[in-house]
């Protein structure tokens, strides 16, 4: 296990370039993390890693080893009630404000691409039911790796199994070898871009419905109020906020309204 100093190390640099907090409980599991990027560079221990890393000026092995910790854990169509709204109410409203434009949506901290996928499978089936629906979807992680696998489309029968019912696997993947790849249609839909929530989203846009579920919870309070802040910067008028099962905006950010899990900016009626 990493020593209290090497994991004091690990914690800080984790959390300048990610947000996230890591516990002392979790020294273990970082080493286990940490163990195959050390081989690949070269070094005999996660120790010699972190040594390398001291005394490297560019920082290159500091943002592996917050790349190697980012946080991956999703899967298809978590937290169902989410998607049902974005079915039936979200979707529909945002195309009744854009008209003839597109719906932008996006999924923020996507890890590997999981959430994202599930929304554009939900707005196929949408225009499988005949419903005109113009939409983009841009994802985003801080973590390189992450994205790769995302780009690619190939998920573990593991994955494939959280989430998915089989005729949903049937209709949108294809089997290629011991893995499922999504379809190539759906890949095309989603936009898949490197971004940290640490730094402003000006330059993807804005955006009707943005995802951020089971992220913000890893910062402490004064980051991720300062990133949810980012976020409502990143609304369009009258634009929503989806949050995980359970979670809740920060205080402090002005502008916005919590309605049953998603938030709400612009002509959302205020709470009594």
């Amino acid at each position: 296990m990493l020593t209290d100093a090497e994991f004091a190390i690990v914690a800080r640099e984790v959390k300048t370039r990610s947000g996230a907090v890591l516990t002392k409980d979790l020294a273990g599991a970082c080493e286990v993390r940490l163990a195959p990027l050390s081989r690949r560079e070269g070094f005999g221990s996660v120790a010699e890693l972190l040594s390398a890393a001291r005394i490297r000026p560019d920082g290159a092995l500091y943002a592996a080893i917050a790349d190697a910790l980012a946080q991956s854990e999703t899967r298809f169509f978590r937290d169902k009630a989410n998607f049902a709204r974005l079915r039936n109410e979200l979707l529909p409203k945002a195309i009744q404000r854009r008209g003839h434009e597109r719906v932008r949506i996006w999924s923020a901290a996507c890890a590997t691409g999981q959430e994202a996928y599930s929304v554009a499978m939900t707005i196929e089936e949408l225009r499988n039911q005949g419903q005109a629906v113009a939409a983009e979807i841009v994802a985003t992680d801080m973590s390189e790796r992450l994205i790769t696998k995302a780009r690619s489309g190939l998920y573990t029968q593991f994955e494939v199994q959280r989430g998915l019912p089989i005729r949903t696997l049937i209709a949108y993947f294809e089997k290629t070898g011991d893995l499922w790849r999504i379809a190539d249609r759906l890949r095309a839909t989603v936009r898949y871009e490197q971004h940290n929530l640490l730094k402003h989203p000006g330059a993807l846009g804005q955006f009707d419905i943005i995802f951020c579920c089971h992220v913000l919870n890893s910062f402490d309070e004064p980051t991720r109020a300062a990133t949810f802040q980012r976020l409502a910067d990143a609304l369009a008028p009258e634009g929503v906020i989806v949050l995980g099962a359970g979670e809740t905006a920060p205080e402090g950010v002005e502008g916005l309204v919590v309605e049953n899990g998603v938030v709400r900016k612009g002509a959302a009626r205020k709470a009594a």
